[in-house]
């Protein structure tokens, strides 16, 4: 990503020659959130204006405006671009891993984690910054977070070969919860904590839980 301060390098109209427009829109899009990204991930969206993402990005605020209508829209692309990628990086990892359920977790947990921790910039909006910002803001973290709850009750239920109980869905949602807190913590605390011991306390819970629903299920 390009830092841009106030007398870096712009964006002009130059660079862009030669380019066609809806190429030119995506790439003052994508500037504008990689800017949006190190101003909400370093100073806080409650004090990141505007003026400062566009001189970041190196655009005036005419193209700020072309692509998000409000500071609140451009933080709800970002979050969505974080969590899509988040979400995607887990996917890959559950795929790649073997079929076992300590693994699968391991595996999940490591690029969950992994993917927040390796720039606290992301942990930073994705946890914190977005959090209370408007009714919608909270819809779009509440959609994530059930999507996480929905992956790992497909990994129990699937290694399992068996169709959960609701209350297996409840526990879900509370790891994910803690797993979340978790985090917010590591990163309110300063990120003391070596992020592969996170996955390691993460996982263990992970088990405990499973160990305690299998061992009910065998004798139901």
């Amino acid at each position: 990503m390009t830092r841009s301060g106030p007398s870096g390098p712009k964006l002009s109209s130059r660079k862009y020659s030669g380019i066609a427009p809806e190429e030119r829109v995506r790439l003052r899009r994508a500037a504008i959130l990689d800017s949006a990204l190190e101003q909400f991930g370093t100073s806080g969206y409650a004090t990141a204006s505007i003026k400062q993402i566009c001189r970041g990005a190196g655009v005036t605020e005419r193209y700020f405006y072309e692509s998000f209508p409000s500071r609140e829209v451009c933080l709800a692309a970002l979050y969505d671009t974080l969590s899509e990628a988040m979400r995607a990086a887990t996917a890959a990892a559950l795929a790649e891993a073997e079929p076992d359920l300590d693994a699968l977790t391991g595996a999940g947990l490591r690029a969950f984690i992994g993917y927040l921790t390796q720039d606290p910039r992301r942990a930073q909006v994705v946890l914190v910054e977005v959090v209370g910002v408007s009714p919608d803001m909270e819809q779009r973290r509440h959609r994530v977070l059930r999507d996480f709850v929905d992956t790992v009750i497909a990994t129990w239920a699937s290694a399992g070969n068996r169709t959960l109980a609701r209350s297996e869905r409840l526990a879900a949602t509370a790891l994910v919860g803690g797993v979340n807190h978790l985090l917010v913590d590591w990163l309110m605390e300063g990120r003391r904590d070596d992020p592969a011991e996170l996955v390691a306390v993460c996982a263990e819970l992970f088990a405990a839980a499973r160990t305690r629903w299998d061992a009910a299920a065998a004798t139901s």
